[in-house]
């Protein structure tokens, strides 16, 4: 029988995932909703950005 070598924290990491198993999915949603945003459509932004009003240099006139 050969055992492989597993570090404190990959023991860790697999006790945690069986306690846990929607920990993987949790972590995509997050990732999803923080990171990984859609892609940007040049030509919107671009109409956004003309059409945006100027703010004036001292905003409590």
């Amino acid at each position: 029988m050969t055992r492989h070598y597993q570090s404190d924290i990959t023991q860790f990491i697999n006790q945690l995932k069986q306690q846990k198993p929607m920990l993987e999915e949790a972590q995509r949603r997050g990732r999803l909703l923080l990171w990984d945003k859609p892609q940007i459509n040049l030509d919107e932004r671009a109409r956004q950005q003309t059409s945006r009003i100027k703010q004036t240099p001292y905003v409590y006139y």
